[in-house]
């Protein structure tokens, strides 16, 4: 290889002026990034001992709050504060406590064992999930007898190189002569330390040494298991307790364990243990090394191979084309017009190599003239033999067409019979009972039946009048105002009812500005719009379907859009979706019906009205048809409104029928024996007598058992909430109706029960108007009327049950002064939980106002409200008490 003079001289110039920049960057980033990798490590370390930290916390703190739970169960306490009258009673208390026990440890899978022990350390009872016997003592118990402190948490070492878990919650009850709490002994719970474990295990970097120890430095939990149950030394403890306080990363030299100086960082527990991670200091900062022995690295190699690389390019830029113009010039002077150089570049170079080729190209031409004289007649052959090809394949094409016309129209013939066959034997078959059977008890049912298929048999005739008039062009439409709203409210009102019989949503979006009237034909209008939005109907599953509708000022015309969640089609199908008598495959016929004319008589209607029908489809995905037709305003002139006008709706003829009755299965989850008589009672008017479930966890295994219509779930109950309820039914594929019951109607409350799987909300207290208007949407049944309703309030049972609630609140007035005497605050919120419920059921609107703002205060701990808010329930239920002995006089 040659090198020339003029690349050596460029790169005499140009090479200074790229090595020096880059040896001045190359030395300014030796010096930083050995910094810089130090200061990542020890962040590194800091955010994953802080991350441990949390999560070990966040799992003790999980289970001292079931812990603390499980001591106020009402089981528990009826088990300690009752005399066993005979052996049977005891054994059924001790087994009803166990299946208590049992629960927790199902749902908490970590809890190893729960025991209830005395005061003297006697276990009273204990369940464990390896059935093993109840210990004798615990090595902390004379600490816990000794201390005044209601939880406590021990970690205690064993023989087999493990530690133990133990939470402990004492438990009081109340003297209520003496007015102070009684201890009745502890509840030792023992959780698998599993989250421990792997945080201790988890490492930011390799040989990372990970530490749970004591406050006098014993060896709780360790990334290496050799260490487990070794101490540190008591100068390596106070170096350790000073980084914790510190909250740094700090150089520690841990002759106990490998006699390494390692960088450490450690975290306070609760409790006084310290949880802290530790690398070698020379592991820490080697990364930092690496890297600035690589940045030397790339700064020589660059300093040595580019010099080389310029050299390179300028060849690849200057020589080469240079060297391959002179070797093409040199063929073509040979004889050779076959050579062609690379047009790719637009600089000078390529524009040089564009002259050369088109001055070969002119040679070439000139010289091709004369062939091409002699080849004409040649090619004449070939073209007339091309032309009779494509006219043999558009025969070919023709005959296809016409045999697939002679398939579609035998398939729609089928098609038609069968759908005409359907209904005309449903008419003819119920006609000859009417006949035979003229005073049977169900002729009114099979002349329902006959009128619904006479009226489906009408609509497969019409629209098959349509497709004839539309394909002789003799269909017409008028021209008439009409007002947009009440078409779309008519929409509405056939295909909603459709939709939700599928369970879907269907939504009406109106786009304004939006003309108040338009002319065209409302009846045809209409039947486009009920043809596209029951096939969207028809041929979804889940989800819903959405009709929008917005105003186009610069085509003056109308939009209807409707979307949906459905089956989609492929472009092939798309291409026959509109064509007569087809739908998109034979297996959609057979699965969903119809007859495949609906969309293609739409079509042409919406080309009449002026418009078109167009549509956007992904398979299993959904579905969008826009619907356009114009205006066609008078004289340019036309309103437009930004609202839904407000009209009078006609009464509801439904709610005049207060004698019909319904037989629903229902069942209903209330804990609270007053809400469930009063709404039994308010069932009663349509004649539901539902089945009781008192807590949530036996409303899921009666509903699991039992075929129900409806499910009234009450979302704060013992034993299982509501909340938790209707999620498990939700898993376990109960698709009936679930309306939650509740006290709580804050937007987050009612969406979180919603996500859950509810239907509907109803406020506590109970609302009748909402109560039947739920019923009537989920059930179909008639409400009663409102004189049947104050009928049902003011008949005896409701007095007694009225009455047996008076009798119950001097119970509760004690409950709220003795809970707030002892501080037992959760006890007392779900206490004023359960009374704003309650009270505002049976109408003591003033105990229901008093205990929401005490359960508000409690909840948000405010303790500042916490003795104004307890006084003003109690004042309340003293009015209302002092009211009751007034009317009684």
């Amino acid at each position: 290889m040659k090198t020339s003079k003029l690349s050596i001289k460029l790169l005499w110039y140009i090479t200074p002026l790229v090595i020096l920049p880059l040896l001045f960057l190359g030395g300014f980033t030796l010096t930083n990034v050995t910094s810089s990798t130090q200061k990542q490590a020890k962040l590194t370390v800091s955010r994953f001992v802080e991350t441990q930290h949390q999560k070990m916390f966040n799992y003790i703190e999980i289970y001292q709050s079931t812990t603390k739970l499980l001591s106020t169960s009402p089981v528990l306490s009826d088990f300690l504060a009752k005399d066993f009258d005979s052996p049977f009673e005891k054994t059924a208390r001790l087994g009803a406590l166990m299946d208590v026990f049992a629960s927790y440890s199902d749902a908490y899978p970590d809890i190893l064992s729960i025991n209830l022990v005395s005061p003297a350390g006697e276990s009273k009872a204990y369940y464990a999930n390896n059935l093993n016997q109840a210990p004798q003592n615990y090595p902390f118990f004379e600490q816990v007898k000794n201390s005044s402190i209601r939880q406590q948490k021990f970690m205690v070492p064993t023989d087999d190189n493990t530690t133990h878990i133990y939470l402990v919650q004492q438990i009081f009850s109340v003297d209520y002569q003496l007015k102070r709490p009684k201890q009745q002994g502890f509840i030792i719970v023992q959780v698998d330390p599993s989250v421990i474990h792997s945080s201790i295990l988890e490492s930011p970097y390799n040989n990372t040494l990970n530490l749970l120890v004591t406050q006098q430095g014993e060896i709780l939990f360790s990334s290496d298991p050799s260490l487990y149950a070794q101490s540190l030394n008591q100068q390596e403890t106070l170096e350790i307790k000073e980084a914790a306080e510190r909250s740094s990363l700090k150089s520690i030299r841990l002759t106990s364990v490998d006699n390494i100086e390692r960088m450490v960082y450690a975290e306070q527990l609760s409790g006084g243990y310290y949880y802290l991670s530790s690398i070698p200091k020379a592991l820490l900062y080697q990364s930092g090394k690496a890297i600035s022995l690589i940045t030397a690295l790339i700064v020589i190699l660059s300093v040595i191979t580019l010099p080389i690389l310029i050299f390179i390019v300028v060849r690849n830029l200057l020589l080469n084309p240079i060297e391959l113009l002179g070797a093409a010039s040199h063929k073509v002077g040979d004889g050779n017009l076959s050579v062609s150089l690379p047009e790719q570049s637009n600089d000078e170079v390529g524009l040089l190599f564009r002259d050369f080729n088109h001055m070969v190209k002119q040679i070439r031409d000139s010289q091709s003239e004369l062939k091409t004289y002699k080849l004409h007649l040649e090619e004449m052959v070939v073209q007339r033999t091309e032309e009779l090809e494509q006219t043999n394949q558009q025969l070919e094409a023709a005959i296809k067409e016409a045999e697939q016309a002679s398939d579609l129209k035998s398939r729609f013939l089928a098609n038609m019979s069968h759908e005409i066959r359907t209904p005309l034997t449903a008419i003819m078959g119920f006609t000859e009972q009417l006949i035979i059977n003229p005073k049977a008890t169900t002729n009114r049912n099979h002349l329902s039946t006959v009128l619904r298929n006479s009226k489906h048999l009408l609509e497969l005739i019409n629209n098959i009048l349509d497709l004839s008039k539309i394909e002789a062009e003799k269909l017409e439409v008028e021209n008439r105002p009409f007002k947009l709203q009440p078409l779309i409210e008519d929409v509405d009102s056939i295909i909603g009812p459709l939709a939700q019989e599928k369970q879907l949503s269907f939504y009406l979006d109106y786009q304004f500005p939006l003309p108040q009237t338009i002319y065209s034909d409302i009846t045809r209008l209409k039947q486009i719009l009920l043809n596209i939005t029951t096939n969207a109907v028809k041929f979804t599953e889940y989800g819903g379907i959405k009709l929008s509708v917005k105003f186009s000022h610069q085509t003056e015309s109308v939009e209807f859009i409707i979307e949906d969640t459905g089956i989609g089609m492929s472009d092939s199908e798309i291409t026959r979706v509109f064509k007569p008598f087809e739908q998109a495959d034979s297996t959609t016929t057979r699965r969903f019906g119809g007859t495949g004319l609906g969309l293609c008589i739409s079509k042409n209607l919406a080309q009449l009205l002026g418009g078109d029908v167009e549509v956007l489809s992904v398979q299993g995905v959904g579905s969008q048809f826009t619907i356009r037709v114009k205006a066609n305003f008078q004289n340019g002139d036309y309103r437009l409104i930004n609202k839904l006008e407000e009209h009078t709706q006609s009464p509801d003829a439904s709610l005049e029928l207060a004698a019909t009755q319904f037989d629903a299965n229902i069942l209903l989850a209330e804990d609270n024996t007053d809400n469930q008589e009063l709404i039994c009672l308010l069932l009663d008017a349509w004649g539901i007598k539902p089945d009781i479930a008192n807590n949530g966890a036996e409303a899921v295994e009666k509903a699991l058992v039992n075929d129900y219509q409806l499910i009234l779930m009450d979302m704060q109950m013992p034993v299982m909430g509501g909340l938790e309820a209707t999620e498990m039914l939700r898993h376990a594929a109960y698709d009936g109706p679930i309306i939650a019951l509740t006290a709580n109607v804050m937007k987050h409350d009612v969406e979180s029960y919603l996500a859950a799987g509810c239907d509907a909300t109803l406020a506590k207290p109970i609302d009748k108007k909402q109560l039947g208007q739920v019923l009537l949407e989920h059930l179909q049944i008639q409400a009663a009327s409102q004189s049947k309703w104050d009928s049902l309030l003011a008949s005896e049972k409701f007095v007694q049950i009225n009455k047996n609630y008076m009798e119950k609140l001097p119970d509760y007035l004690k409950q709220v002064q003795n809970y707030y005497d002892n501080q037992e605050w959760e006890s007392l919120r779900a206490l004023a939980h359960s009374l704003k419920g309650s009270a505002g059921c049976f109408g003591f609107m003033n105990i229901h106002s008093a205990a929401e703002e005490l359960e508000n205060s409690l909840m948000t701990n405010q303790q500042a409200q916490w003795q104004y808010t307890q006084l003003s329930l109690c004042e309340a239920i003293k009015y209302t008490l002092a009211q009751q002995q007034q009317t009684e006089v």
